[in-house]
């Protein structure tokens, strides 16, 4: 969704448009909560777990 020198909001704003991408194209026989957890990381670094609540998508 970005590289490590993007600003905050831009990956932000790259994180809410991916989240709205997964849920328009949610199958609509899917059942229950679609996207449950959000953890984005570096390539070889830890992962940091998004609260899916801070999100506008």
């Amino acid at each position: 969704v970005g590289k490590v020198d993007f600003e905050p909001a831009k990956l932000q704003q790259n994180v809410e448009a991916l989240l709205a991408d997964l849920k328009r194209l949610k199958p609509s026989s899917s059942k229950g909560v679609y996207v449950k957890r959000v953890t984005l990381s570096t390539t070889m670094g830890p992962g940091l777990q998004i609260d899916l609540a801070s999100l506008e998508a």
